[in-house]
C-alpha cells in the first residue's frame, strides 16, 4: 500500500497548497468557537455549560449547511475539471436556495420556541434560563452564514480555498473584538453577558456576508451568472438532489447523533461537570482535527477534478489510497502532539484557566486520553467519507457507513453506559467514540472495490 505514496514531482506541493488554506480556515473558525468559550467561561461554569447546551441545536444547523456544501462539492469539483462554468453557477444556485430555506426555518424555530428547544437538550432549569436568549439570537446569524458559506464552498471546490480563509479570518477577529465589548461591557456599552456573545456572533456573520457579496460581484475567475444562478434548471436540481441528498441526510443525522450524545451527557447525574468538560474538550478536538479536515477538503477537490477530467479508474484509486494514507499519518502526528500537551499544558494550565477543577478536570483528562487513542482512525474516516467517497459520487455508501456505525453502535452504547448502567466516565467516553472501530475497516473494503469512482457530470448543453 505504501507504494501509493510515491507521486510525481509537485504532487505534495499542490496538496499542501490546497490543504493549507483549508486548515487555516478551519483553524480560524475553530478559534472563533474557542474565543466564545473562553470569554463566556470567564463569566462562570454555569454560563459555560448553558452556552454548550445552547450550541447543540446551532451545531445541527452548521452540520446541515456542511452537508449542502459537501453535496455542492461533489458536482462543482467535477464540473470544474470539465471546465463548465454554467453548470458551476447552477449547482451554486441550488445549494443557495436550499441553504437559505433550511437556515431560515431553523432560525424561526429558535426565535419563537427557544425555551422548548433548550429543554430538549438539558433538564437543568438554570442552564435553560441562561441559554434561552443566546440561542434565540445566534439562530438568526446562520441565515447570513448559509449564504456566504455556499459561495465560499464554490470557490473552494474550484481550487480557491484562500478566499474562505481570508473571509473567516476577518469574521473571527471582528467577533473576538465584539465579544470583548458586548460580554463585559467595554467602550461605554453595558455588559450583556451570554446575550452579548450571541449578539457578537450575529454582527460578525452579517459582516462576513457583506464581504462575500462584494467579492462575488467583482470576481472574474468564476464569475456569477445570474440567469444560471437564480434559475438553475431541473436537470442540475435533480443531480444535486441525487448526490447531495444522501450527504445532507448523512450530515443532518450525524449532527443529530452528536446532539443526542450531548443530550445524554446533559441528563447524567453529573451533567454540569461533564458538559463543562465537554465544552473545553470539544474545542480541543476541533483544533486537533483541523488538519484532518484540511486534507479531506483537498482530497475532495483533487479526486473530483481528476474524475471530471476523465482519468482512468486505477489512477483515481491510487490517488485515493495515497490521500488516505497521508490523512492517517497526519492524525497519528496530531495524536502524538496531544499526548505531549496533555500533561504539560492542558492539565496544569488550560483546564484550570477555564475553571475546570475536581470532577470536571478529571473528566476532561479522560476525554482527552480517549481522543488521543482514536485520532488516527478518525482522521482516516474523515478523509474517506467526507473527501474520497463523496468526491467519487458514492455519497449513498458514505452515508450508510457513517450513520450505521454512529446510530447502530455509538448512540445505543452511549445510552446504555451513561443512563442505564451509570458506568464510569471513561467507559461513557469510549462508547461515544466507538463508531470509529467499524468505520475504518468498512471504508477500506469500499475503497478496494473501486465502486465509488463515478463521473457525475453532464454535457454543457444539459440544464
Amino acid at each position: 500500500m505504501l507504494n501509493h505514496l510515491r507521486r510525481r514531482p509537485g504532487f505534495y506541493r499542490r496538496l499542501f497548497r490546497l490543504a493549507l488554506p483549508l486548515i487555516l480556515q478551519n483553524l480560524v473558525t475553530t478559534s472563533l468557537g474557542f474565543v466564545d468559550t473562553f470569554m463566556v467561561g470567564l463569566l462562570g461554569s454555569d454560563e459555560l455549560s448553558a452556552v454548550t447546551a445552547a450550541n447543540t441545536p446551532i451545531f445541527l444547523v452548521q452540520i446541515i449547511i456542511l452537508g449542502l456544501l459537501s453535496g455542492q462539492t461533489i458536482l462543482v469539483s467535477q464540473y470544474w475539471g470539465k471546465g463548465d462554468q454554467d453548470a458551476i453557477n447552477r449547482c451554486t444556485g441550488v445549494a443557495l436556495y436550499f441553504g437559505l430555506a433550511i437556515s431560515s426555518l431553523v432560525a424561526l424555530t429558535l426565535l419563537l420556541f427557544p425555551r422548548a428547544v433548550m429543554s430538549m437538550v438539558t433538564d437543568n432549569a438554570l442552564l435553560v434560563e441562561l441559554g434561552t436568549p443566546y440561542v434565540r439570537i445566534v439562530g438568526i446569524s446562520y441565515v447570513f452564514n448559509a449564504a456566504s458559506s455556499v459561495y465560499i464552498g464554490m470557490q473552494r471546490s474550484t481550487e480557491n480555498p484562500l478566499m474562505g480563509m481570508v473571509v473567516f479570518t476577518v469574521s473571527m477577529l471582528l467577533n473576538t473584538a465584539l465579544n470583548y465589548v458586548l460580554i463585559f461591557g467595554k467602550l461605554g456599552v453595558p455588559a450583556m453577558g451570554v446575550t452579548g456573545a450571541a449578539a457578537a456572533t450575529l454582527l460578525s456573520r452579517i459582516a462576513e456576508f457583506l464581504i462575500v457579496a462584494v467579492y462575488a460581484l467583482r470576481d472574474r475567475r468564476v464569475p456569477l451568472r445570474p440567469r444560471q444562478l437564480l434559475r438553475p434548471g431541473t436537470a442540475i436540481t435533480r443531480d444535486f438532489l441525487k448526490y447531495a441528498s444522501p450527504v445532507l441526510v448523512n450530515e443532518t443525522m450525524w449532527g443529530l447523533g452528536v446532539s443526542v450524545m450531548t443530550a445524554i451527557m446533559g441528563h447524567m447525574a453529573i451533567s454540569a461537570e461533564i458538559l463543562a468538560a465537554h465544552a473545553i474538550m470539544g474545542n480541543i478536538e476541533k483544533f486537533a482535527t483541523v488538519a484532518c479536515f484540511g486534507v479531506a477538503g483537498a482530497t475532495s477537490v483533487m479526486v473530483g477534478k481528476r474524475i471530471g477530467e476523465g482519468a482512468p479508474k486505477e489512477e483515481v484509486y491510487s490517488l485515493g489510497c495515497c490521500l488516505l494514507q497521508v490523512s492517517f499519518l497526519v492524525g497519528l502526528a496530531v495524536s502524538l502532539c496531544l499526548a505531549v500537551l496533555l500533561p504539560t499544558v492542558f492539565r496544569p494550565i488550560v483546564f484550570p484557566l477555564f475553571h475546570l477543577e475536581g470532577l470536571s478536570l478529571e473528566i476532561a483528562v479522560i476525554m482527552c486520553t480517549v481522543l488521543i487513542c482514536m485520532l488516527p482512525p478518525k482522521a482516516f474516516d474523515i478523509t474517506n467519507i467526507t473527501g474520497l467517497l463523496r468526491a467519487g459520487g458514492d455519497a449513498r455508501m458514505a452515508s450508510i457507513i457513517d450513520l450505521t456505525c454512529q446510530w447502530g453502535i455509538a448512540v445505543p452504547l452511549s445510552i446504555l453506559t451513561a443512563l442505564v448502567l451509570d458506568a464510569p466516565v471513561a467507559v461513557v467516553c469510549l462508547a461515544i467514540q466507538s463508531e470509529n472501530f467499524c468505520k475504518m475497516p468498512w471504508g477500506i473494503f469500499r475503497l478496494r472495490s473501486r465502486k465509488w469512482i463515478n463521473n457525475v457530470t453532464k454535457g454543457p448543453d444539459k440544464q
